[in-house]
């Protein structure tokens, strides 16, 4: 429910404005439209990131634990666990889109991107943006490559668990449980390293574009 409720928001949030930008005559959005759009896009960004880890929990639990898996999976502890997700993300997006706006921009408003992202907004101030470029890659060591981390190691047990297998059946049951999982996993993260996790100035303009629909359309539409 939470990561439907997420991909809706996610999509809803972007591509309305995006369209408009590709195929209408105006290519503008206003400030507050932006403001809006830069808070959202990264405080749903990073619950992804922060519920595909949590996720991954679940899948460890349910083939590597499977008659401990109620007993581990209780609601209460599912409750705490996305109260969490949303809570490191939304502060993520408080501190590092709060850092990006207070950048001067001399007047320059012509934004380069189909949507007001982090990075595109920090390449147009006009001011040396190390400490905020700096900020935003401990945060995103944070948000992105710890859960990708904890992911990585779920899947390693779980191939483990997988091997040990005798039944054919069972092997097939576990994979496909995963597949799907580990999928988005390696386009969304894989995408929002490349994005959030380089020095600005070595960034393509064209590149970042381009994968920016991957994160942002085509992730939640394969969700």
């Amino acid at each position: 429910r939470n990561l439907s409720f997420l991909d809706l928001c996610f999509t809803t949030s972007i591509i309305p404005q995006m369209l408009i930008n590709l195929w209408g005559p105006g290519k503008t959005i206003s400030f507050v439209g932006c403001v809006v759009q830069l808070y959202v896009n990264m405080c749903l960004g990073s619950a992804e990131c922060l519920l595909l880890a949590v996720m991954s929990y679940d899948r460890f639990t349910a083939i590597c634990k499977p008659l401990h898996y109620l007993v581990i999976m209780k609601p209460h502890l599912c409750l705490k666990m996305i109260i969490m997700v949303w809570g490191i993300s939304l502060a993520c997006s408080a501190i590092s889109c709060t850092l990006t706006l207070n950048l001067p921009r001399c007047g320059n408003n012509l934004l380069d991107h189909f949507l007001c992202e982090l990075p595109a907004m920090v390449k147009i101030a006009c001011t040396d943006t190390t400490t905020v470029e700096m900020s935003v890659f401990a945060l995103g060591i944070v948000i992105v490559l710890t859960p990708l981390l904890l992911i990585l190691i779920s899947y390693g047990y779980i191939a483990q668990a997988v091997l040990r297998m005798t039944s054919k059946a069972g092997q097939r049951k576990a994979i496909n449980t995963c597949g799907s999982h580990l999928t988005v996993v390696s386009i969304f993260y894989g995408t929002v390293i490349y994005m959030y996790l380089q020095p600005g100035s070595s960034a393509s303009k064209d590149q970042g574009k381009f994968l920016t629909l991957f994160y942002s359309i085509i992730t939640p539409s394969l969700n």
